[in-house]
């Protein structure tokens, strides 16, 4: 059997940008809320370890954002040492409204002023909370992380090194495995390769623990000075940026370790987790979150590099796999070994270890392992399976990976209808399209949502949250399971699964690019006090929103109500989309029989009935489930979503278990996850009512684009 060896090294090869200083600190802020009516107010003190020092902390939430689920606002703090740092603010809801009294805050620093000017961070503050809305206590809400400074100054001379993430090479998220390959990331980490050989310098086995330029990564046991080197991989500094890979030896036990970086001069420590197991399958785009690095099994001499049409793409024979084929995928993670991880073709099946249990799951479905471990290369894992006959098809199937029971990072595979079809079947999207993905091209959508969702709030009782939001946006196919939804809008009866991963440590893995479109602006009719209402654009990720309303609250001041009539949007133009108008026409709401479930069980499916609207309106089902793993800047949050559409005139559908068994099991709302629910009708998008065109200043126009007006019911809950 052949093996496609780019698969590795296009997985591992992934540069961030870290040009500046990093600061690791713990912040930790205690605080009080107050109440002016419309917004509430928090403000308290701040305070850094190390360097930064001391500070006040303050926000502002807009009253009609309590009923959101986090509760998302800016802050400030101004620190007394001089210079402020500014950035976003990740609140519970249940937190906030006094449902639990212990969680965690998201705390990101996105820029500030003076010796901060463009300083970036990110903190996941743990705390309990005393008293109700509007006023109560945040007490010792604390959480390590880190501030990257914006540069401009400090000694001359080289930097020393600076570690700003230690993460599986796989999944690109903390904690690492013994005999497993890791990638090291930040700032001054191997400038002297920046000229040699393309800016990368990998290392043949026998791998070196020092490199000829003297670099080396160190793990150090908390609490004991017996110190380890690990197995370099590569040094790779394409453009002055440097990452390190490197395999962690099999003999480091599990438990808390201080990482090191030496250049010349030794980096500060970087605290990471080492565990027994840390399944993790490579990617495609070495993302960690999209199209997974997976061989079809053709013949003993030939396999294919898995993807959405048959034929030749991506430097080798490619095709979606063929239900009830043999697989192949690649990972790291599975486990120490015992003859060590610097030989030249290391073997060992873990799923033939007494006491370990390895699987698939493929959409859901679990199916067995045939081989599972070394096959030939240090520190990567080979995995053997047949697809589960059960399995969904699609383009963006969700491959994960088990070892007792710890799940790997959440992947996607395309698999065929039948074995006599060429490509995989994803709604809206023609097979033309796939192929031009399997070329290397992009697809480029534009997707704006005004909705008002009918929700019951503890506390509050049933109120409406008039809103909108959307974006431009271009993916490619390998973040096709993640931008999935960016093309909803055509009634198909059937259902689309997306996934996003966030790191507190690296930010969304695997997502799309969001394009900017300049100031937009939404206007309707006379009754519903909307005129040149202006979208909230974030910055950062180019997306769009604005809170309109939220109806059922006293004393709440709102910018409009969604009314029955059309709605117009307008866009100004930006660097990525230039002048656009769309309009949408709301239409009357469905009324789902017996509202929402409290709870749904996954494997059984879920069937919804309604009546009202009209026949050929638009219905959207859609759910979601969110797992929160680990704390601080070793957490990751995973949200797995579907959106089932079909026509209000079907009077129902069913959500199947196939579709349903991809989330993750949540409750309604804990510290650790929540899901949430909602059916909504809107008229079906034609040309003029919610399709339109915008275009691209870099010449031509969007492939896709709608803007379609939601009305339907929404609820928390439990996904089992």
């Amino acid at each position: 059997m052949t093996r496609v060896t780019e698969l590795l090294a296009s997985a591992l090869l992934v540069c961030a940008a870290a040009n500046a200083a990093t600061i690791n600190t713990t912040l930790t802020v205690n605080a009080t809320t107050s109440s002016s009516g419309t917004t509430f107010g928090v403000s308290g003190s701040a305070n850094f370890t190390g360097s930064i020092g001391n500070g006040t902390f303050s926000a502002s939430i807009p009253a009609g954002a309590i009923i959101l689920d986090p509760v998302k606002t800016t802050f400030t703090i101004i620190l007394a040492s001089g210079g402020t740092l500014t950035g976003n603010l990740s609140i519970p809801q249940p937190l906030l409204i006094g449902d639990i009294t212990t969680g965690s805050v998201q705390v990101d620093v996105t820029g500030g002023t003076g010796t901060y000017a463009g300083a970036t961070g990110s903190f996941k503050l743990t705390g309990s909370v005393s008293g109700s809305l509007p006023s109560y206590t945040l007490t010792n809400f604390t959480g390590p992380g880190t501030i990257t400074t914006g540069g401009g100054g400090g000694p001359t001379g080289p930097p020393p090194p600076t570690i700003s993430a230690v993460l599986d090479s796989a999944s690109n998220t903390a904690n690492v495995a013994p005999g497993s390959i890791f990638i090291v990331k930040g700032s001054s980490l191997c400038p002297q390769i920046s000229a040699q050989q393309g800016g990368i310098n990998q290392f043949n086995v026998p791998r070196p623990t020092v490199a000829p330029d003297g670099v080396k990564i160190t793990f150090t046991a908390s609490g004991s000075v017996t110190a380890t080197d690990a197995i370099l991989v590569y040094e790779y500094n394409p453009s002055g940026t440097c990452q390190l890979a490197a395999i962690l030896p099999s003999t480091v036990a599990p438990g808390t370790y201080n990482v090191t970086v030496t250049n010349g001069t030794v980096s500060p420590v970087f605290a990471t987790p080492v565990v027994q197991r840390k399944p993790a399958l490579f990617t495609q785009d070495s993302s960690g979150g999209g199209l997974a690095s997976v061989q079809n099994y053709i013949s003993a001499s030939s396999v294919d590099l898995n993807s959405f049409t048959t034929g030749t793409g991506k430097g080798t024979t490619i095709s979606p796999a063929k239900p009830g084929q043999f697989m192949i995928a690649y990972g790291t993670g599975l486990g120490a070994l015992v003859g060590g991880d610097n030989a030249a073709s290391p073997t060992h099946d873990y799923n033939a270890d007494p006491g370990v249990a390895v699987s698939v799951i493929v959409g859901g479905v679990s199916g067995p392992v045939a081989y599972a471990g070394r096959a030939g290369y240090a520190g990567e894992d080979q995995i053997n399976f047949v697809l589960p006959s059960n399995a969904p098809t699609g383009c963006t199937v969700s491959l994960q990976l088990s070892v007792n029971g710890i799940l790997s990072n959440t992947t996607f595979i395309a698999i065929a209808p039948d074995a006599n079809s060429s490509a995989c079947v994803q709604p809206g999207f023609t097979p033309d399209q796939l192929k031009k993905f399997d070329s290397g091209g992009t697809y480029t959508t534009g997707g704006f949502s005004l909705t008002q969702f009918s929700i019951s709030v503890p506390g509050f009782g049933n109120i409406k949250q008039d809103s909108i939001a959307g974006s431009f946006a271009q993916f490619s196919g390998y973040q096709l399971s993640g931008a999935s939804g960016q093309t909803s809008g055509t009634p198909t009866d059937s259902c689309v699964v997306t996934r996003i991963t966030t790191s507190a440590a690296t930010g969304t893995i695997g997502s799309v690019v969001g394009l900017d479109a300049g100031g937009i602006t939404l206007s309707g009719p006379a009754a519903s006090g909307l005129a040149n209402f202006a979208l909230k654009q974030d910055l950062t990720s180019n997306t769009y929103s604005g809170a309109i309303a939220t109806e059922g609250i006293p004393g709440q001041t709102n910018a409009g109500t969604i009314v029955a009539g059309t709605y117009n949007l307008k866009g100004a133009g930006g660097k990525g989309v230039g002048a656009f108008s769309a309009s949408v026409t709301i239409g009357p709401p469905l009324n789902v029989t017996g509202g929402l479930p409290t709870n749904v069980v996954r494997s059984s499916g879920l069937p919804l009935t309604w009546t009202g609207g009209n026949s050929s309106d638009l219905v959207e089902i859609i759910g979601s489930s969110s797992t929160i793993n680990g704390t601080g800047t070793n957490s990751t949050t995973a949200t797995t979503s579907f959106v089932c559409t079909t026509t209000a005139g079907k009077g129902g559908f069913t959500v199947p278990a196939s579709i349903l068994t991809q989330l993750q099991a949540v409750s309604a709302v804990s510290t650790t996850g929540s899901g949430f629910l909602a059916v909504a009708s809107a008229g079906n998008p034609t040309n003029g009512n919610g399709l339109f065109s915008a275009p691209l200043t870099g010449g031509g126009n969007i492939d896709s684009g709608a803007f379609i007006g939601f009305v339907g019911l929404g609820a928390t809950v439990s996904f089992q």
